[in-house]
């Protein structure tokens, strides 16, 4: 059963994964046809601005959850790698303590964001310049909500499988 919440999990994360990476090919074609609109046609993309800042949060949070599932989340770990080497099982304990304190953040920031997400969905607030680009706040709060939830459980499946190989997180073929 462990197993399978396990794969299932890392299943969402490497969709959510392509999904900003989609994000980002989305984003190179607008900043394309802003630039080339602009240059060519004097007619620039409106709303260009307001879909670099709306995609560049989507991009991080959907692709969050996949970096820490094979432990690429940039951290100065060099006192941990030697813990690690010199008393292993002190550098598990430390290991799983980071994660750990890790998990509990992203638990705050899923508490912290979920109210916002239900004020944004029921007043359908937006952002962006009216008449000119607008979309609405919800999505960008839902896919934070949704990302920390699932990076907690890659957090919390860190600290259950980690057996203290000095890339304790690396799944092969990542």
């Amino acid at each position: 059963m462990f197993n399978v919440f396990a794969r299932i999990s890392s299943g969402i994360a490497i969709a959510a994964n392509a999904a900003g990476t989609f994000v980002v090919i989305a984003l190179i074609a607008v900043v394309n046809y802003d630039i080339i609109a602009r240059g060519i046609f004097n007619k620039p993309f409106l709303g260009a601005v307001e879909v670099v800042q709306f995609s560049l949060v989507l991009i991080v949070f959907l692709q969050l959850p996949d970096v820490i599932r094979v432990g690429r989340l940039t951290r100065s770990d060099g006192f941990l790698s030697l813990m690690r080497h010199r008393n292993p099982p002190v550098g598990r304990m430390m290991s799983r303590g980071i994660d750990f304190v890790s998990g509990v953040f992203m638990v705050l920031v899923a508490i912290a964001i979920w109210p916002e997400f239900v004020e944004m969905w029921e007043s359908q607030d937006f952002f962006g310049v009216p008449g000119v680009f607008t979309a609405p706040w919800w999505p960008v709060k839902l896919v934070i909500f949704l990302s920390a939830c699932l990076c907690t459980v890659h957090f919390a499946l860190h600290i259950l499988t980690q057996t203290g190989d000095a890339q304790p997180h690396q799944e092969s073929g990542s």
